[in-house]
């Protein structure tokens, strides 16, 4: 059917599968039957990926629901339906996906040591010049306490 918000140019093609609904909004022109191909890939796909797809892998892995569907459709344009070709670039993905992982970890251990020094040293110069800052404020503020105190009780101590 047609979406009246949407303009009279706009329909929409679906397709049931066990419990998951996949909607295409398309422009009148497009095939019903060349959408629920394409449907047909993106399902295969999904279920290639995600081993038996379920609606909590399309909700917490949406960016690779997103990846997929990039490997067919580029901007409203089908780029691929064979399912072969899409597996080997998403696998492809996944493998350098993995590789970053891999380097991203060897540099935060790396790093880590090196890291932990530095921050250990600006801690201890903090906490050194704190200490040196906190003994001021506080000889300053019992003086001035000190002067509070005699002003209350009828001396005359002035501090400054």
């Amino acid at each position: 059917g047609s979406i009246p918000e949407w303009g009279e140019g706009v329909k929409l093609i679906y397709r049931h599968y066990a419990t998951l609904f996949f909607v295409f909004a398309v422009d009148q022109q497009e095939s019903d039957l060349g959408i629920l191909d394409l449907i047909q890939v993106f399902v295969e796909a999904l279920d290639k990926c995600f081993e038996n797809v379920c609606e909590l892998d399309l909700i917490f892995h949406s960016d690779k629901v997103h990846h997929i569907l990039d490997e067919i459709i580029m901007a409203g344009m089908v780029l691929e339906t064979n399912i072969s070709n899409i597996l080997v670039s998403i696998n492809e993905q996944n493998k350098l996906h993995a590789n970053s992982q891999k380097g991203a970890n060897v540099v935060s251990v790396l790093g880590s040591k090196e890291t932990a020094k530095q921050a250990a040293g600006t801690v201890a110069e903090a906490v050194a010049s704190a200490g040196s800052s906190l003994g001021g404020m506080v000889t300053s503020i019992s003086s001035r306490l000190s002067g509070f105190s005699g002003a209350l009780n009828g001396s005359s101590s002035t501090t400054s």
